[in-house]
């Protein structure tokens, strides 16, 4: 049993004859007041009021009555106006180091064992730029995966792509204005994959502008979108089947680059017909009714589903994508992950899947995110005044190599991909935020340069001991600790066998934010201890040893999950 609840089934047995329920004990976020502390007497003094004068008075009591009822607790004190405080025994401090240190991946759980989960993120469109609210999507959608994972789920990184519609009928038609169009096709065949997807950007921003400014050119847009549909232009065919296959290149690079591999691509051209014939199969059962030539579903708001031309929408593909997901992963559950201005969209989406679907709709959630914006405003790739993923992590490379002449390319890669995925996960999900420059990639900040350069520092010293790493993996109840242990070392160790708990907590919220704050206030704590106190060389040399193994191990595996990678040196 968690020390954590051991504590309460503890409190709970106190309290019997109350048959208290629904409290609960948290770990302190100062862990210089307690490890663990409860607000029970608020919660039950309404009931006992005419014994006790306040919580405080309840709270003592309770304390009273836990005394060495918890053998793996020093202390139990009671503060104003009515917390009870729990405080850890040193000897279960140092017990817990063994477990740290013998296992690669202590805090790993398995509430989620035996479930099957889909998680689609990223969903980048074809023919328009893969910009830093994907990059947002995909570092969440990566690091939410191995979270899942992390407590024993089997997760499909999934990925659904837009490959018709619109915004491709905008792009086509842009590339069609272009006079000498083969011959720069076929030059831009000789560049990178990333000039040919700016390439495909542009096209897509002129033809936006065409849509929104020129009656005739709408009108040509709205044919190229019921061609591309139904195929039955082979010029068009052949330039759409290019455009795609140039942008799809492009987000593989960018894929690998953040360090994200999917089991399987979805596009909305394999679900469109599907979709289209599953919304004209509910119409005489009432589901969905016809108006005006479309097809609509009147939910909480008036959506169509089919329209006047007989092609599918958004939400019928989405009907049945949820169909071909499940046909090839039986999943408990159906997580979409993508911008919060999507959350009226997929509320009506959901409601008729419902109907539609109902059993799919009950294993399925849309978890929203917040915009990534601008200082100037918010993004709009319509408009061209987007920031690409690949340029921002390229300009955060090149920044950091400013800094850091002597660090090699790999390990520039690794920091720079760290720095502006840490960047994306270290605010609240739903929370929007500004990226900047200065703030991902300071060394003494809250950033990913600086866990993966403190992870770096316990390298350092381990090498410098030229101890094999095997040797950290000791039994410190052997070990013969003449002097008391120091305020920050005993931070440390409070600190550290409180990460199972994050990590569950970071799950069942999808919240890497608070992964992210616990490793930060680790780094703080031993890059502290390290300029306090010697390590190679002093009189508690193993325990010290033994401490910066566990710190630098408890690193790696954070930043593992959270999609980091953790460089050595730095």
């Amino acid at each position: 049993m968690k020390i954590r609840e051991e504590i309460k089934s503890a409190v709970s047995k106190v309290l019997d004859d109350l048959k208290i329920e629904g409290f609960e004990i948290v770990f302190s976020s100062d862990l210089s007041h307690a490890d663990f502390s409860t607000n029970i007497s608020f919660t039950i003094f309404y009931k006992l009021k005419e014994k006790f004068k306040n919580p405080l008075e309840l709270a003592t009591h309770i304390s009273n009555k836990l005394q060495k009822k918890l053998p793996e607790i020093e202390t139990i004190e009671v503060s104003k106006p009515g917390f009870i405080n729990f405080f850890l025994s040193e000897k279960y401090l140092l017990r817990e180091i063994d477990q740290i240190t013998s296992s690669k991946n202590y805090g790993k759980g398995a509430l989620l064992s035996g479930k099957k989960i889909m998680l689609e993120f990223a969903d980048p469109n074809p023919f328009k730029e893969f910009h830093i609210g994907h990059l947002r999507n995909i570092s969440l959608g990566e690091s939410y995966a191995r979270l899942l994972e992390f407590q024993a789920a089997n997760v499909w990184r999934v990925n659904y792509q837009g490959d018709v519609g619109m915004h491709v009928a905008k792009a086509l038609y842009g590339l069609l204005q272009i006079s000498d169009l083969k011959s720069q096709i076929s030059n831009l065949e000789k560049k990178p994959i990333s000039e040919r997807s700016k390439f495909l950007g542009g096209a897509y921003i002129a033809g936006a502008k065409a849509y929104e400014e020129d009656e005739k050119a709408k009108k040509e847009i709205q044919q190229i979108n019921l061609k591309i549909y139904k195929k039955e232009d082979p010029g068009l065919k052949k330039l759409w089947e290019e455009g795609r296959a140039w942008s799809l290149k492009h987000f593989e690079n960018i894929y690998q680059r953040v360090g994200t591999q999917y089991e399987r691509f979805y596009f909305e051209s394999e679900a469109a017909e599907p979709g289209r014939k599953l919304v004209l199969e509910n119409i005489d059962n009432g589901i969905f009714e016809k108006h005006e030539g479309a097809i609509v579903f009147r939910g909480d708001h008036t959506r169509v589903f089919v329209t006047k031309e007989d092609y599918a929408t958004y939400e019928a593909k989405d009907l049945a994508l949820a169909k071909l997901k499940y046909q090839d992963f039986k999943y408990d559950r159906s997580i979409i992950i993508t911008a919060n201005e999507q959350e009226p969209y997929f509320k009506i989406v959901l409601e008729a899947m419902g109907r539609v679907l109902p059993e799919l709709a009950e294993k399925t959630v849309h978890y929203p995110f917040g915009f990534v914006n601008l200082k100037e405003g918010k993004m709009s790739s319509r408009k061209g005044d987007v920031i690409s993923a690949e340029w921002l992590l390229d300009e955060a490379k090149k920044r950091i190599k400013e800094r850091f002449t002597d660090m090699d390319e790999d390990t520039l890669e690794k920091v720079a991909v760290g720095a502006v995925k840490y960047s994306m996960l270290k605010f609240s999900r739903k929370s929007d935020i500004a990226f900047s420059f200065d703030e991902s990639i300071n060394l003494e900040g809250n950033s990913g340069p600086y866990l993966q350069y403190t992870f770096a520092r316990t390298q350092s010293v381990l090498d410098k001991s030229q101890i094999p790493n095997s040797k950290f993996q000791i039994n410190t109840k052997s070990q013969n600790l003449n002097s008391k242990l120091e305020d920050e070392e005993l931070l440390i160790l409070r600190l550290l066998i409180h990460f199972p708990e994050v990590v569950e907590e970071a799950e069942e919220n999808f919240a890497p934010n608070l992964l992210c704050n616990y490793l930060f206030d680790l780094a703080q704590k031993f890059n502290n201890f390290y300029q306090k106190h010697k390590i190679l060389g002093s009189d508690k040399e193993e325990f010290r040893l033994q401490l910066t193994f566990a710190v630098g191990q408890t690193l790696k595996t954070g930043l593992y999950l959270l999609g980091i990678e953790s460089p050595e040196k730095m």
